[in-house]
């Protein structure tokens, strides 16, 4: 519920209210407890408004979260901070002190290089893992460029009703594992309606082969397919591929150590994010930074 939600109904004002609230949350907040015995830790950027910069600060905030596993294992949010950039995460690193980033043994990650630059600086013992749906997210990209590209060069427009690429736009984001029987026969038919098609079929296979990777039997047998894919899609001829191999081999290390961390991701940072966005839309938006982050 929002403040002004629970003020109408307890037929008070919306500062009545949050004069009491908001000394419960700073305590809250200001509890060292939260900050023990952290070993996994996620890190994402949050946009908290859409409004002028100059009026109301940064747009964009950091949220870091802990993803520590236990019997019950829940994402749980630690901070916000303003900006997205590795100085707002490596600052927040920074105040909380040797002991706690003593403590940190995985730190997940989308791949901004910003983050990476303040993990490396501030937690050099705990092993840094990308984040795999942003990997499978970077495939799915990579497959629209090319459909794109190729539409443009045979059709000369956009994608439109009636064309075959244009038709099979949402199933090249399916896994092929869960096509029907039509929708396999959509694909070959787009596939094979122009010589050109190929590149598109080819970027397909690539992106399936690449989300393959984190649905193998073992985590030995995922490493084995990911360092085989990071070794030949840079030298692919499709320009789009080329460009998401050499993005996986710049990551390597990061994308590799998801198979050596029992499958570490980022996902709870999402889902939290996800949460505060929820309240957001909620309260209709938040004109002070402190107030939102409370």
């Amino acid at each position: 519920a929002t403040i002004q939600g629970l003020a109408r109904q307890l037929g008070t004002t919306w500062n009545t209210l949050w004069t009491q609230v908001r000394p419960v949350l700073a305590t809250a907040a200001d509890d060292p407890v939260r900050f023990e015995n952290v070993q996994v830790l996620g890190v994402d950027e949050h946009i908290w408004h859409h409004r002028d910069p100059r009026r109301r600060g940064p747009k964009e905030l950091t949220g870091m979260v802990e993803l520590t596993r236990g019997p019950h294992p829940t994402a749980r949010l630690l901070d916000l901070v303003p900006g997205r950039s590795g100085k707002a995460y490596r600052d927040w690193l920074d105040e909380r002190g040797e002991g706690f980033r003593k403590r940190v043994e995985i730190a997940t990650l989308d791949p901004f290089q910003g983050y990476k630059n303040a993990i490396d600086d501030q937690l050099e013992d705990a092993t840094c893992v990308l984040d795999a749906f942003h990997i499978v997210k970077l495939a799915g990209a990579a497959v629209d460029d090319v459909r794109r590209r190729i539409q443009q060069e045979t059709l000369g427009h956009r994608g439109r009703k009636g064309d075959p690429l244009y038709g099979i736009r949402h199933v090249l984001r399916a896994g092929r594992e869960r096509l029907t029987s039509r929708q396999q026969t959509r694909l070959e038919a787009a596939f094979t309606a122009h010589p050109d098609h190929i590149a598109v079929e080819v970027a397909y296979r690539c992106a399936q082969d690449l989300r393959d990777v984190f649905h193998q039997p073992t985590p030995a047998r995922g490493r084995q397919l990911a360092e085989k894919l990071i070794a030949s899609l840079p030298t692919c001829p499709i320009p789009e591929i080329a460009r998401l191999g050499k993005t996986l081999r710049r990551w390597k290390t990061a994308f590799l150590a998801y198979f050596d961390t029992d499958g570490a991701s980022n996902g709870g940072t999402e889902a939290i994010n996800g949460i505060i966005e929820l309240g957001r839309r909620i309260a209709r938006g938040f004109r002070n930074f402190e107030h939102y982050r409370l």
